[in-house]
């Protein structure tokens, strides 16, 4: 049997919601257990009194848990997150409710397909589709008797090419993806140059490439490059600023980004994650105005 490794959390940590809140799309839960291949290590985690409870291919070594503290942007201090965006008794509500949901840094060329895939989908179909195609193009790895695949990089799904993506059921999205693999591969749009450039110059680039529009590179932008300014607009988010914030007032993806972060400023995105799950779970529109209402 491997031994696990102990990885220190401070509180409060949400597992549960930061993996399975819609950020990231290949975590699985099996029980008290959740499984992803991130960063090519395949890893089995649960949440415990003492952290997170580590198993992994290849096994847990400080450098992997070193990974999985800049995965879990262990950096972040969710107090001063919580005093820069808790500015009214909704967010309040909403960081009480889900405390501990953290934002995730993504591997970027991963994130940027996965938010691809996103476009008129949901979820599931995500995450199936980031799935099929890492068991097409990626490399297996095998832990306690499951084997799941690395995710592909961008110059082997390049090398597949657009009819391999809509072999695998990508259908209209497999021709943008197709040709941001070959971007990524070739260097033309290198995402580690994003991570130091301002928030709307690495936008400006990002939506140059075809197939995506402003909401998948604020998505890629939050999730991957450290643009904490970044504010994704889905239905979730537009309906909960729209009614809980604007009075019922309709503005454009453009007028509620501005809005966002002129009101949650630098921690934008962190907001925007507590207000999804306001929305999403919430059932907008139907609740007393705290989670659980």
């Amino acid at each position: 049997m491997d031994s696990p490794a102990i990885l220190r959390v401070p509180p409060p940590l949400d597992l549960p919601a930061t993996l399975e809140g819609g950020q990231a799309h290949r975590w699985r839960r099996d029980g008290e257990w959740h499984w992803c291949v991130v960063r090519g290590n395949l890893l089995k985690l649960r949440q415990t009194p003492a952290g997170l409870e580590v198993h992994s291919t290849p096994p847990p070594t400080e450098s992997l848990l070193d990974m999985l503290r800049d995965y879990f942007r262990l950096e972040d201090d969710l107090a001063e997150v919580y005093r820069g965006i808790n500015l009214d008794p909704r967010m309040e509500g909403l960081t009480q409710g889900y405390a501990g949901l953290r934002v995730l840094r993504q591997e970027p060329w991963e994130c940027l397909a996965a938010y691809i895939c996103s476009a008129n989908s949901n979820i599931v179909r995500i995450g199936a589709n980031m799935d099929s195609m890492a068991e097409a193009f990626g490399e297996p790895l095998t832990l306690h008797g499951r084997t799941l695949y690395t995710f592909p990089p961008a110059h082997r799904v390049a090398a597949a090419g657009e009819q391999a993506l809509r072999d695998l059921g990508l259908g209209f999205r497999a021709k943008y993806l197709a040709k941001a693999a070959v971007e990524v591969a070739e260097g033309t749009l290198d995402l580690e140059e994003l991570r130091i450039a301002s928030y709307s110059d690495a936008k400006a680039r990002l939506i140059q490439a075809p197939g995506i529009g402003d909401k998948i590179a604020d998505c890629v932008l939050l999730f991957s490059l450290d643009k904490g300014e970044a504010f994704p607009i889905d239905r979730w988010i537009r309906r909960a600023v729209e009614v809980w914030y604007l009075k019922g007032e309709k503005a454009s993806y453009s007028e509620v980004s501005s809005w966002a972060q002129g009101y949650f400023g630098q921690y934008a995105g962190y907001a925007n994650q507590y207000l999804f799950h306001g929305g999403r779970l919430e059932k907008l529109g139907r609740d007393n105005g705290k989670p659980g209402g």
